[in-house]
């Protein structure tokens, strides 16, 4: 089971590629040649403009299978998956572990610079630096978000 955690600050360059931390790298390539197939490709993209995700081509292919399983008129499937598909495009690094976030994702999750680079279990969550450290300043976890994760066990 793929498990990527911690923050990795990395940095894009001025041709819009980012290089992979060495510890998610090392995490990635080793899924690739277990349970992902071999595959070093990934399919990047955003739900939001706000941040991108990058996800192991076979995680993503599986919630693509969920996904087929709701009906085509579901207004929740349609918006996800244009909204996944207009910022979306499947990426693999490079020999350096360099990968280029497209224009239109990088121009509107601000991904220039300083980025956080953060594991979330199966996909990694790519932030401009300053963008995220407002947001957590802005939206920290709150004593609601801990009574619900407590509900879970947490």
């Amino acid at each position: 089971m793929l498990r990527l955690r911690g923050n990795s600050p990395a940095t894009v360059d001025e041709k819009g590629r980012l290089k992979l931390p060495s510890s998610f790298k090392a995490e990635l390539e080793t899924f690739a040649q277990g349970e992902g197939g071999g595959s070093p490709r990934h399919y990047l993209t955003s739900l939001d403009g706000r941040s991108a995700r990058l996800y192991p081509l076979p995680v993503w292919e599986a919630i693509e299978a969920r996904l087929a399983a709701l009906p085509s008129t579901s207004p929740a499937k349609r918006k996800f998956l244009e909204t996944t598909a207009y910022f979306g495009s499947e990426v693999e690094p490079d020999a350096q572990g360099r990968f280029v976030i497209p224009p239109i994702l990088r121009e509107a999750a601000q991904l220039v610079g300083e980025v956080a680079v953060l594991g979330q279990m199966d996909h990694l969550a790519l932030w401009n630096r300053a963008g995220f450290e407002r947001r957590m300043a802005a939206e920290p976890l709150n004593a609601d978000d801990l009574a619900q994760l407590a509900d879970l066990g947490i």
